[in-house]
């Protein structure tokens, strides 16, 4: 019978024994030598070089080329530059003008005037120089034109020229306050390029007043404007593609925004024929309480229109070429602020106040019409407007580079 209990598989053999000690490596044998042909005839030199004479010569080697490195660095040499240079000016203009401003600086009144005039000149040029970079125009033509004019009214001094020059000067600046403004993402980004936008205008305020124009204060601010508005429009139509970019919402927006800037224009004759007692009376009151209690009352052409289309065109550029034709509203805020020194009869003091509560009230109104825009367009939930934002990538050149 078979056995149950189970068979042990054998242990295999070694096959190897362990060495009792080092054992010696075999000798490396040397590589033979390779067979020398013995009977290989030397090389005629003579034909050689003959036949090397006849062969075409080769093309000689090209310069070295200056690796991309270098090239960068000399490529950004010259912006940074010119935008030094450009900075030294407008703050030289500006100093000039504030010192003769706030002081007679120990000279007589005409000499006082004309120093001020030519810091306010060079402040002038020096804009205009960059408008004509930022919009693809021809600086050193323009920026000459802009020198001449400002020389002229520092030598001669009338009262028609400087009060032109001081009119070119305002519309300048509100249009550069515009065009320097950079596509932004999101509502914050949209908000500091407004702040941006008021910044250049506030600095060109002061070379506005340094010609001190012999004026009426509101002809000077109307004409401001209107030519702003209209120079603006005639870049934007290049930079929104034309009215065929415009679209139905373009045309809409253009249509409320030209409503809503003849409102503001308008509102004090308005409420002069056709509001009714009370409510003029209610409007003043809380325009004076706001004086009385805050220190200024926020211009309304800058809270409704201005800052609100800074902010939303801005905003509106980084996903849509329409956005250009929201931002030309934007010189409803730059052009009034770049006036806003001339008048005489507030102080510094509640000008800047003004400024500064219209620009807060209109920051809200614009972040208003980006949710309002952001809720028709873009996708529900904090995913899709997140995706959304993510998506909105559409380029403009940076600050210091032309548009067009």
């Amino acid at each position: 019978m078979p056995s149950s209990a189970p068979r042990r598989r054998a242990a295999p053999q070694r096959r190897w024994s362990r060495a009792r000690g080092p054992q010696a490596e075999p000798p490396v044998e040397p590589p033979a030598p390779a067979p020398v042909a013995v009977d290989q005839p030397e090389p005629d030199l003579e034909s050689t070089a003959a036949i090397a004479a006849t062969l075409p010569l080769p093309p000689p080697e090209p310069p070295p080329v200056p690796g991309p490195t270098e090239e960068a660095g000399r490529a950004g040499r010259s912006p940074r530059l010119l935008l030094g240079l450009w900075w030294a000016a407008v703050l030289v203009g500006v100093v000039t003008v504030l010192v003769c401003g706030l002081t007679d600086f120990g000279l007589p009144e005409h000499t006082t005037d004309r120093v001020s005039r030519g810091g306010a000149a060079l402040t002038a040029t020096a804009y205009t120089v960059a408008l004509a970079v930022r919009t693809g125009g021809r600086p050193w033509i323009f920026g000459g034109v802009a020198a001449l004019l400002g020389g002229l009214t520092v030598v001669v001094g009338l009262e028609v020229l400087t009060t032109g020059v001081a009119v070119m000067a305002a519309v300048v600046t509100a249009v550069l306050a515009v065009m320097l403004t950079v596509p932004a993402v999101t509502i914050r980004l949209a908000a500091r390029e407004a702040l941006v936008a008021l910044a250049f205008s506030l600095v060109g305020a002061v070379a506005v007043v340094g010609f001190e124009p012999t004026i009426a204060l509101l002809r000077f601010e109307y004409a401001a404007l209107a030519l702003s508005l209209a120079f603006a429009l005639v870049l934007v139509f290049r930079l929104g593609a034309g009215l065929h970019g415009l679209g139905r919402r373009g045309v809409v927006i253009v249509i409320v925004g030209s409503v809503v800037l003849a409102l503001t224009l308008a509102y004090a004759e308005l409420l002069r024929r056709y509001g009714t007692p009370g409510l003029v009376d209610w409007l003043v009151d809380g325009v004076r309480w706001s004086r009385a209690h805050l220190g200024a009352f926020p211009r309304p052409i800058v809270t409704a229109l201005g800052v609100p289309a800074l902010a939303w065109g801005c905003h509106m550029r980084a996903r849509r070429r329409q956005g250009w034709w929201v931002s030309v509203f934007g010189v409803a805020a730059t052009a009034p602020v770049a006036t806003s020194l001339l008048n005489t009869v507030i102080t510094l003091r509640e000008t800047v106040l003004a400024t500064v509560y219209a620009t807060v009230l209109g920051l809200l109104i614009g972040a208003l019409l980006i949710r309002i825009d952001l809720r028709v367009t873009a996708p529900r939930g904090r995913r899709g407007r997140r995706a959304e934002a993510a998506a909105a990538i559409r380029p403009e050149p940076p600050r210091s580079q032309p548009l067009l």
